[in-house]
């Protein structure tokens, strides 16, 4: 871990909260990946596979929101710049083993700031919105493992999770 992952890089020398100055940094091409889960009955992945749940497509639904939330990233949480998104993607997919839905985010641009949090709030939404969705039938479903994957780009260099 270098110094500068080591400083709080949203806390002024007088410990207040301010927006970092990106303007000095140089543009380049940032990519950010993150995932999460929803684990859920068996018996409500099922009625989410098949379609049959009460409030209609429940993935399509979750990577829909998942992408616009991405888009507002910077309007949920305080100090993030608002970006021109090139990319995002949502993927959502089955794990019985779990048992439940797995997402995973990916958001990209040429900027000059990262997008790891533009990822990481597709993939809460998106978790969020599966939950809405199914909630009449399941209760217990649980969110967790939200987490970045990995990204790409920018002063600090890329990042890749050991364990992901």
């Amino acid at each position: 871990m270098g110094d500068d992952a080591r400083t709080l890089t949203h806390i002024d020398a007088a410990g207040e909260a301010h927006m970092v100055d990106v303007g000095d940094k140089a543009e380049t091409v940032r990519i950010a990946v993150a995932e999460g889960f929803v684990r859920m009955l068996p018996a409500t992945l099922d009625l989410i596979l098949k379609g049959d749940a009460k409030k209609g497509d429940v993935i399509g639904t979750a990577r829909l929101a998942g992408i616009m939330a991405a888009k507002q990233t910077s309007s949920l949480i305080p100090l993030c710049h608002p970006l021109m998104l090139t990319k995002v993607s949502v993927e959502i997919r089955e794990d019985h083993a779990l048992p439940g839905l797995r997402i995973e985010a990916m958001a990209k641009l040429t900027g000059r700031t990262g997008v790891e949090m533009e990822a990481l709030t597709a993939v809460s939404v998106a978790c969020l919105t599966i939950y809405d969705m199914a909630k009449a039938v399941d209760r217990e479903m649980e969110i967790g493992g939200i987490r970045l994957l990995e990204k790409s780009g920018g002063r600090s260099g890329d990042y890749k999770r050991r364990d992901g």
